[in-house]
């Protein structure tokens, strides 16, 4: 897959899309009518913090990127209770790490890239709604700010939020094969650095209905 586009020069429909996010961060899901507040609130993260627990411990990681953190709600607003009855104030003191750095471009707060490398970069409900054409040097950008581990997770489904011209947000909605193929051509150049990137989708149910199917691609 050939890189036309860069951080530096990314697609016109690259801006185009920031400019929608960077609206309904101050203006809500008006589709939906979905306040402002709670609009990529980065809420979708903790159904992915038991994962990220073991991948920290196993890298015994000080430090991890979260690329894509919406609001950062979720290291502010979230406790976690474990089975054992062991409880924690916040996801950051659940996964024992100094600091997580909050980057995300449609948001002002976060908008400004790390200057230096993290121990391991996070990624969760973000890929899916960057153009095609840039996916390329995102996923680049996501290998070369970890030092040992990437975890992502992206939905190969539509979304239920729209963008304020209308638009489903979920704007790359690709197989497993197109994303291996991606994931591997870039993980390639960084083979110091491990992956496990989990792929959901939407499987139909004898009922009409569908259900959550997930396939992961590490390396």
């Amino acid at each position: 897959m050939t890189a036309t586009y860069s951080r530096m020069s990314p697609s016109p429909r690259y801006c185009e899309l920031l400019d929608q996010y960077r609206r309904m961060h101050v203006e809500g899901e008006l589709h939906q009518q979905i306040p402002a507040a709670q609009t990529f609130s980065g809420q979708s993260l903790p159904r992915h913090g038991v994962a990220i627990k073991s991948l920290i411990d196993k890298f015994h990681a000080r430090n991890v990127l979260d690329y894509g953190c919406g609001k950062g709600v979720q290291y502010t607003s979230v406790r976690v209770k474990l089975p054992d009855g062991r409880e924690f104030g916040s996801i950051p003191a659940y996964w024992g790490v100094e600091a997580v750095v909050c980057y995300d471009p449609g948001y002002e707060p976060f908008n400004r890239l790390p200057q230096t490398k993290c121990d391991g970069v996070i990624c969760t409900d973000v890929l899916e709604h960057c153009p095609e054409d840039d996916m390329p040097w995102i996923v680049e950008e996501l290998f070369a700010f970890a030092r040992y581990f990437v975890f992502a997770n992206v939905a190969c489904y539509p979304a239920k939020k729209r963008l304020a011209n209308g638009e489903n947000a979920h704007c790359t909605i690709r197989s497993e094969a197109w994303w291996r193929e991606l994931i591997t051509a870039v993980a390639d150049r960084h083979p110091n650095v491990r992956y496990f990137f989990s792929l959901d989708r939407l499987a139909p149910t004898a009922d009409g209905g569908s259900k959550l199917e997930t396939a992961l691609i590490s390396g």
